[in-house]
């Protein structure tokens, strides 16, 4: 694109990793490719959170696009609809392939001739092409679902937090909360924030569609004309980053309104490893708080369930932002830079005779021109076609 000189430079100059991404660079999920990809007409998807490297080792592979949270439900339903008889392949993240398919299973569940409530509009086949995609309906996305082959054996350490005891404490103590989750939660999980959803009372998805529903929740709230006081509850399954995102929203829309009436809570599920007693607990039940989030002799959330803090982004802040461009000021040829850029593990390789990054640079592009044209791309369907 015309800024190849421009250099890119990490916070911090010791390995930061992702066992997402490392769970695709393994020799089983190279295997998985070869064993599943062997149908004509194969795509496989890739979660964009994965090394160049293993974007290339799949191009060489299968035909593979990459996606993010936001649009991998648009990705299939598209390529689904464009390419007849497509074996779908997604990867590496094993909860967000299943809760995929675990969503359209719950549309078809929930259909003209489902349970389902009489405030509840049923996922009929007028609402699947309004809702979902133009082409698609009831008999169509039975097909797509049973094309879908999910890797079995990749996770975020971050979202694997949300497990069992974590969804029991929902249940038993949150039943009047609105319940978000991001695609990559673990089932149990994301089962609930799906029911929630087709209430009106959830949310499932990327950090943005959460977002962006409580955002709405909380502007309906202050825009209503009641005067009596509201308390809004929302889990929140993801990441606990996104919370400054989602303060700033709230502000705004209370601020804007002008509406003090209205509260909105963001409970982080938190598991019993995840807490830790303080100094005041000793005192007795008024002695103040008695527990934080945290693990003795540490700070912060804990890996073991706190507030699903991810140890790998919060390598990366301000200060550390500081000292780099501190560092580029004053000497930017300085030797001390280069322990800051990226690894280079694709760099002059060749795979099959083909740039290794070439081939990793690929899926991205056909991503980007995905996400342009609403069309999986032309040349993308011609290697699908040829089994390459």
């Amino acid at each position: 694109n015309g800024f190849g000189h421009i250099p890119v430079y990490r916070l911090n100059a010791n390995p930061i990793g992702c066992s997402l991404a490392e769970s695709a660079e393994r020799e089983s999920y190279r295997a998985w490719l070869n064993k599943s990809g062997k149908d004509a007409a194969a795509l496989h998807v890739v979660y964009i959170n994965t090394s160049l490297e293993t974007k290339a080792v799949s191009t060489s592979i299968v035909p593979t696009i990459t996606c993010t949270s936001s649009n991998v439900l648009a990705t299939i339903l598209q390529a689904s609809s464009q390419i007849p008889d497509l074996k779908i392949l997604y990867g590496p993240d094993t909860y967000m392939g299943n809760n995929l398919v675990t969503m359209i299973d719950s549309i078809l569940a929930h259909g003209a001739n489902g349970q389902i409530s009489d405030d509840v509009e049923p996922w009929d086949d007028a609402r699947i092409a309004r809702d979902l995609h133009p082409a698609h309906s009831t008999e169509s996305l039975r097909r797509l679902r049973d094309s879908i082959d999910v890797y079995p054996s990749g996770n975020c350490v971050v979202h694997h937090m949300f497990g069992s005891e974590v969804v029991s404490a929902v249940k038993r103590n949150y039943d009047d909360a609105y319940v978000t989750a991001h695609l990559e939660v673990p089932g149990e999980m994301f089962e609930i924030a799906m029911e929630k959803s087709l209430e009106g009372k959830g949310v499932v998805g990327s950090t943005s569609d959460i977002l962006k529903f409580i955002s709405r929740k909380v502007a309906e709230a202050a825009e209503s004309s009641s005067t009596a006081r509201n308390r809004l509850k929302f889990i929140l399954g993801t990441e606990a980053g996104m919370v400054t995102s989602i303060v700033k929203s709230v502000r705004d829309i209370l601020e804007s309104t002008g509406n003090d009436k209205v509260e909105a809570e963001i409970v982080f599920p938190v598991s019993s490893e995840a807490v830790m007693a303080t100094d005041d607990s000793a005192g007795g039940p008024n002695s103040g708080l008695a527990v934080v989030p945290g693990v003795a002799g540490g700070e912060g959330c804990s890996t073991a369930g706190g507030c699903a803090t991810c140890p790998f982004m919060k390598m990366n802040d301000l200060d550390a932002l500081h000292d780099i461009i501190d560092m580029v000021e004053t000497d930017p040829q300085s030797p001390k830079l280069k322990a800051f850029l990226p690894p280079d593990r694709v760099q002059g390789k060749k795979i099959d005779g083909i740039s290794a990054v070439d081939l990793g640079s690929e899926s991205i592009l056909f991503m980007r021109q995905f996400m342009q044209e609403k069309a999986i791309p032309d040349a993308l369907v011609k290697k699908i076609g040829a089994g390459i």
